[in-house]
């Protein structure tokens, strides 16, 4: 499915969705520093409906948000983006432990090379990483949070987590926005179904058909002027998560860059 994402242009779309952020909120201004060799601040504890979630910022906050993160599980890059926004936002954000209490895909399998790491990463997507199964899950860890109490909920996904995270913005949703980051998989359909702002980063390795139709339809939503968007030409899918070598300059930058944006999208869906 993934390998379906290779063939794109690098062209910057210009199309209507507003991607200047007007936001009055100091705390959402800056983030931490980035650091290329990261230790998680967060922990991991049991959480609504998972056994095993990191969790980073303040519990008492009324801010939630939840990390979907890609076929790779926790890995420190990931982590340290959960706790740039949680510490920008004085919020809450949770990474459960979609494939509990299976594996994730191995990173040393991707791209798959061979038709058995092919087959394998189709058998993933089947079953241990089924979108319909992990969609219902977030979902329901919304509703928890939302039954705790909390004033804001927003979710943000990566790769397959962005489909997932899409996915689960449509009715009846319990969260206030969603956003996705270099997301596989990517399917106008599922944009049509938003009920709530959008953010959606791209790299040059996504289709860019398939964004540029989502741009349109978010464009007519009641939501577009709290929704954003960018595409990365320079960046490759999976810059801002387990793929990303944050030892690289040019990936460092952009890296810092997007989690910037995502947490003034968040500061601004949040008003």
């Amino acid at each position: 499915m993934l390998s379906r994402l290779r063939s794109i242009v690098q062209h910057l779309n210009t199309a209507k969705m507003s991607t200047t952020i007007h936001n009055t909120n100091t705390a959402c201004c800056t983030i931490p520093p980035v650091q290329s060799d990261y230790a998680p601040e967060g922990s991991f504890k049991p959480f609504g409906n998972f056994k095993r979630v990191y969790i980073t910022g303040p519990e008492n906050s009324e801010t939630k948000i939840v990390c979907v993160y890609d076929i790779f599980g926790y890995f420190p890059q990931t982590q340290q983006g959960a706790d740039i926004i949680a510490s920008a936002l004085n919020a809450t954000v949770y990474m459960p432990d979609f494939f509990e209490p299976d594996a994730p895909f191995p990173a040393e399998k991707y791209p798959p090379k061979t038709s058995q790491d092919k087959a394998d990463i189709q058998a993933f997507f089947g079953g241990t990483a089924s979108p319909p199964v992990a969609i219902e899950k977030l979902t329901k860890f919304g509703e928890t949070l939302r039954a705790s109490g909390a004033k804001k909920i927003g979710a943000y996904g990566f790769c397959w987590g962005g489909k997932v995270t899409l996915s689960a913005g449509g009715a009846s949703t319990p969260f206030d926005s969603v956003a996705i980051v270099h997301p596989a998989m990517l399917s106008h359909a599922d944009a049509e179904k938003l009920t709530v702002p959008l953010a959606i980063y791209i790299s040059k390795d996504e289709p860019i058909d398939e964004y540029n139709k989502i741009l349109g339809i978010v464009d007519k939503k009641p939501f577009v002027s709290k929704s954003d968007h960018k595409l990365y030409s320079n960046m490759f899918h999976g810059w801002a998560a387990a793929r990303g070598d944050l030892k690289n300059e040019e990936n460092k930058k952009e890296y810092e860059d997007v989690y910037s944006r995502l947490v003034d999208f968040f500061c601004k869906s949040f008003a």
